[in-house]
């Protein structure tokens, strides 16, 4: 309601420096709580800084435009010869077989090739990530872009960050980190191995707005050096410009859209508001609420777990076909009482309980257990 009545257009620094300095500020705060590598924070003094956008899929493109900039600077001092147009058509990115549908997204709009990863268990190896690189560069393409996934969409697993990161880095290709559910829980220590390899990235983003008690929208993004992305977005009309460019970011560079609104100021209310040791305790109760649900799972034999039990979701079938687990979903959410949504993984069909709300309490689970469990006898009883 402020951000909105305040009502700034904070496109430059001189539109409103508070709009633009409270960002950089709350994007350091935030990253101090993740712990990042200081290279991704302006208060390091370096290159490095942080922007909100509007949704992780923002990002992901705004990465991907940044990388195809560099990458097409490098190849043309390469070999002056070639033009634009021939490097763009031997581009390649990278992302594994279950990275959320706007990755491929972001390539459609970036007008590249995007090669989808085999995973294992779920989760992308540096291995196979290498092989794919190798493949490409024996048929003359340029590999440029990876996104390694923290948190998929489908399971919340995680890909080896560790390992893929320094693929990239031994390929010159950028490294993008997707965490845009998932990252919220590394203001934990005991989450932050999930993110081993950090280092390695070259960029990273998380949505404070999925877990972490920050109302929509508000994506977190870091750059270590964000002057790929700010040249390859530099349009300067002389009715943008202003005395003060290159003391503080002019954020309309960092972005697709122009004008933007004051988003660092609910991030700044939520952090002042609950503190750090409040949003840890919130997210560890839903990881906890998401075991107790796993257990009632496992403690009935008609069903199994479809996925290991990351975060706040729980990846859960009946024993038996796909139809059974889509006649299932169907009476549950007819039911009109929760509502779940699936996923399938290499042909098999599955539920996903997702814990979000602030609100939820262990009674819950139990509820919406005693609910999937009334829809599964009512199932057995028409038979």
């Amino acid at each position: 309601m402020l951000s909105g009545a305040i009502a700034c257009i904070g496109f430059t620094w001189i539109a409103s420096p508070a709009c633009t300095e409270l960002e950089v500020v709350m994007m350091d705060w935030l990253g101090k709580m993740l712990e990042l590598p200081a290279e991704f924070l302006a208060c390091s003094g370096g290159k490095g800084g942080g922007v909100i956008q509007g949704t992780a899929s923002e990002s992901t493109l705004v990465a991907l435009l940044g990388a195809k900039a560099k990458k097409v600077k490098e190849v043309k001092e390469l070999h002056p010869e070639w033009d634009e147009h021939t490097i763009l058509g031997k581009l390649v990115g990278y992302c594994s077989d279950q990275a959320h549908s706007s990755v491929e997204r972001a390539g459609l709009l970036g007008g590249v090739k995007l090669r989808s990863v085999q995973s294992e268990n779920h989760r992308m190896r540096g291995a196979a990530l290498e092989k794919a690189i190798e493949q490409d560069l024996a048929e003359g393409l340029i590999p440029f872009y990876a996104v390694v996934t923290l948190g998929t969409t489908n399971s919340c697993a995680f890909d080896y960050l560790d390992e893929c990161g320094p693929v990239g880095n031994k390929h010159n290709v950028w490294i993008h980190v997707d965490a845009a559910y998932a990252g919220s829980a590394f203001i934990c220590p005991e989450y932050r191995h999930l993110m081993k390899g950090i280092e390695s990235a070259d960029s990273f983003n998380f949505n404070p707005h999925k877990w972490m008690l920050v109302n929509f929208d508000c994506s977190a993004m870091w750059l270590k050096d964000p002057s790929w992305v700010v040249n390859a977005f530099n349009v300067d009309p002389l009715y943008l410009k202003h005395d003060m460019q290159g003391s503080a970011p002019d954020y309309r560079h960092w972005q697709i859209p122009l004008g933007r609104r004051f988003r660092a100021l609910k991030l700044w209310f939520v952090l002042r508001l609950y503190g750090v040791e409040n949003l840890q305790a919130h997210i560890r109760r839903h990881c906890n609420f998401a075991k107790l649900f796993g257990d009632l799972c496992v403690a009935d034999s008609r069903f199994e777990l479809a996925a290991e039990i990351n975060m706040g979701l729980v990846c859960f079938r009946l024993k038996g076909s796909n139809e059974r687990n889509e006649a299932l979903l169907k009476r549950i959410n007819g039911r009109g009482h929760i509502h779940l949504v699936p996923a399938k993984i290499k042909d098999v069909y599955f539920l996903r309980m997702a814990i979000c709300s602030r609100f939820t309490q262990s009674e819950d689970m139990e509820y919406s257990w005693k609910e999937v469990s009334a829809a599964a006898d009512e199932m057995e009883q028409e038979q």
